[in-house]
């Protein structure tokens, strides 16, 4: 196995250029558990750690670019008021020693359908920068996705960073599973009022072959929410957002729980995350 160590971003893409096949790696959580249980023999690794331009967080016409090397402690550390819906996600990855070294673009890079932080990232309207040596483009994150553990990104090119613009109303995630962090969800949602342009982001985890948006439950109750009187919502408003988010979800029975508990469990969760942010929003402290 061939081991690269760039020391920084150009080098690291003209890497990725001459090494198509190279996985990238950095904080390691999920490659080395591949590596570890001998799922995955890459031919070339590419060590990532060295590159300081993944590491930075900066704010940039109005957006938080958060570098893909960020960890989970700095987002919650740094930016769980402008990203609390992902702060939110990042404290229930793993143990501390796992936040401490696992980012968000390792997550994406990972594209599993349960991954914590893809439901935040879908609820905030994200876009994932991808960068090869021919240039950078952005991908919204709802495109991202393309399959099992499958992404848009091309062989020759990195997840450098994540676009998201920072909260202008309550944000809340909600993940089910045998304890409230150290544990693959079961099912997962993340639930964004965004009162600035009067839309809602509500995304999907754990429920699917890829992490998704409930659009539908999404333009319902964007139409219903009294955004300037802040009046209380009605029992069937959120009765009718629970089953569009479940609508819009494909679970399948594993090892981890059944689909019906988890179509019955976003049901729940989108319920209490409505709940919290409507909450929130009516006593203005977004």
């Amino acid at each position: 196995m061939e081991f690269l160590s760039p020391g920084s971003l150009a080098d690291a893409l003209a890497a990725k250029a001459a090494h198509p096949d190279a996985v990238p790696i950095m904080g390691g959580t999920d490659v080395m558990v591949e590596l570890n249980f001998d799922r995955r023999r890459p031919d070339t690794l590419l060590d990532l750690t060295r590159v300081p331009e993944l590491a930075t967080c900066e704010r940039v016409g109005g957006e938080v670019r958060l570098g893909a090397g960020v960890t989970y402690t700095r987002l919650i550390e740094e930016l769980s008021v402008e990203l609390p819906g992902l702060a939110l996600a990042s404290r229930t990855v793993g143990s501390p020693q796992i936040r401490n070294r696992g980012t968000v673009g390792g997550n994406l890079g990972a594209a599993s359908p349960a991954g914590d932080t893809h439901p935040a990232l879908l609820a905030a309207f994200a876009e994932v920068e991808l960068a090869s040596a021919g240039g950078v483009r952005r991908v919204p994150v709802h495109e991202f996705y393309t399959g099992v553990k499958q992404h848009s990104g091309r062989p020759d090119e990195l997840i450098t960073a994540v676009w998201v613009r920072p909260a202008t109303g309550p944000q809340q995630f909600s993940k089910i599973g045998t304890r409230n962090a150290m544990v693959i969800a079961v099912a997962a949602f993340a639930l964004a009022l965004h009162p600035d342009t009067r839309q809602v982001g509500a995304g999907i985890g754990s429920a699917g072959p890829t992490p998704r948006r409930a659009r539908a439950a999404e333009e319902f109750l964007a139409g219903e929410l009294d955004w300037d009187g802040r009046g209380r919502l009605a029992p069937s408003v959120a009765e009718e957002f629970g089953r569009l988010v479940t609508t819009a979800a494909s679970p399948i029975d594993d090892v981890r729980g059944t689909a019906a508990y988890r179509r019955h469990a976003l049901t729940v969760m989108a319920a209490r995350c409505l709940a919290w942010v409507w909450a929130e929003h009516r006593s203005g402290d977004d």
